[in-house]
């Protein structure tokens, strides 16, 4: 049963409370599925290909696709090059946390500062299922919050045909976040940086798309793949109930539950120019959202978001890789019911967010790593939803060099064992609306600078 058929009405204290609890900061609710980023190395599928981790991902490491990677997931995960393999694989992350200033109060489990934390284990079930069928599910232990949870899910079912006489590709995909379906690294599922954690303090506010829905959320998308040139896609998503997301270790809360249906849609266009292959499109979804799944107000908060992404890969005659990832996504939100649960002011509603993010990657080899990725957001000012400065802008950089020693499958523990590790360093020009003094208690933006090394291993 839902919250309406088995709670009384709420007084207007009560509903202050409530949205205390699940709705202030509004953003950081929403981010809070996404402090630890999506991360994906599936070794099965190297098993199952019999190709080495460097024909699917660039670097040899997941998640960044190459080319022939992403024409392997958007054939929904089917080709192989043996009759039979065992479809399980895993992956862990560990990381060392240094912040510029100690943290204050410290993380839950944690140190002010100076942490060794088991960010996250995985197992992964993941392969094809004859010519149509393909896919993965993972389950991920987050050694932060210590819980166990489900984690990306992508299922597929694909079939051949034609479209004006060029080949086709025709799919179904039925997934838990909108964007982990996608095979360019701009959108926010699978966007650089391809590993983070929840040790260090990361900025408030965040668009729904990126992040939001994540995990609590299940989708069914159709897609088509015309000429290897033009991708169109388009679907919807719905919440499950709550006591199914908590028996899966999600949130249901956060951000809300889905009224009705939340469409979904997804364009682009891959082209060979410049002795690499460029992508341009868009992608948008729209959704009302239950807060906290309180339906007592009768309203609904209204979200409409707007992404353009562009990247580029050059694969070098020696080996080596440059890419180019950007992405842009614009929200306008009308935030009306969690405004009346607040009983706040009446222009608390109406809200918008800019994000930008981009990422300039140089690999050697498939060795050795470094990437250069900024980012930026700006939004109306609000001081009902960020507190503090009243502002949601933020911006910065993060600079990460690495090393995957066994890229082309030379692992002496095994052709299927692929490692990674790296220096992180993030830097902070505004967080959560200024540069100094950005929480009215004399937190400065450098303050939350962290330095983080990590050791990324999948089987």
């Amino acid at each position: 049963m839902d919250s309406k058929d088995t709670k009384a009405p709420r007084s207007a204290p009560q509903k202050a409370r409530l949205l205390a609890q699940i709705a202030l900061p509004l953003a950081g609710a929403v981010l809070a599925l996404a402090l630890v980023r999506p991360a994906q190395a599936v070794p099965s599928y190297a098993d199952q290909t019999g190709q080495p981790c460097q024909a699917c991902h660039v670097g040899g490491f997941g998640p960044q696709l190459t080319p022939f990677g992403r024409e392997f997931k958007l054939g929904g995960y089917t080709l192989r090059s043996k009759p039979f393999n065992v479809p399980l694989a895993a992956m862990a992350i560990g990381s060392f946390t240094h912040t510029r200033k100690d943290q204050v109060p410290a993380p839950d489990h944690l140190s002010t500062n100076n942490n060794l934390a088991f960010d996250q284990g995985s197992v992964f079930l993941a392969g094809g299922v004859g010519q149509h069928f393909g896919g993965f599910v993972q389950v991920t232990y987050d050694g932060v919050g210590r819980a166990w949870s489900w984690d990306n899910v992508d299922l597929r079912a694909v079939t051949q045909g034609k479209v004006l006489g060029k080949d086709a590709v025709f799919g179904l995909s039925l997934n838990n976040s909108p964007t982990t379906q996608d095979v360019w690294n701009t959108t926010p599922a699978w966007g650089a940086p391809y590993t983070d954690t929840a040790v260090s303090g990361t900025p408030g506010a965040a668009a729904l798309i990126d992040g939001g829905l994540a995990q609590n959320t299940l989708g069914l998308t159709a897609y088509s793949w015309i000429d290897h040139t033009f991708y169109l896609e388009g679907g919807a998503y719905t919440s499950p109930k709550a006591g199914t997301l908590n028996w899966l270790g999600a949130d249901p809360a956060a951000p809300g539950d889905i009224h009705g249906l939340a469409p979904y849609g997804r364009v682009a266009y891959q082209k060979d120019i410049g002795g690499g292959t460029f992508e341009m499109g868009a992608f948008a979804l729209k959704a009302a959202i239950n807060p906290g799944r309180d339906r007592s107000t009768g309203r609904t908060d209204h979200y409409s978001d707007l992404g353009l992404d562009v990247s580029w890969l050059k694969p070098e005659a020696n080996g080596n890789t440059f890419t180019i990832d950007m992405r842009y996504v614009h929200e306008k939100a009308g935030l009306h019911a969690t405004c009346l649960l607040a009983l706040a002011h009446s222009n608390c509603a109406d809200v918008t967010l800019n994000e930008w993010r981009s990422a300039v990657a140089y690999n050697w080899h498939s060795k050795l790593g470094a990437t250069l990725g900024v980012f930026a957001t700006s939004g109306t000012p609000n001081s009902f939803l960020y507190g503090g400065s009243g502002r949601p802008n933020s911006n910065g950089a993060t600079v990460q060099v690495d090393y995957t020693p066994w890229g082309p499958g030379t692992s002496p523990l095994g052709p299927l064992v692929a490692l990674r590790v790296g220096a992180q360093y993030t830097a902070y020009g505004h967080f959560d609306g200024a540069r100094h003094n950005y929480d009215g208690g004399g937190a400065n933006a450098a303050d939350n600078n962290a330095l983080r090394l990590f050791t990324w291993v999948a089987f």
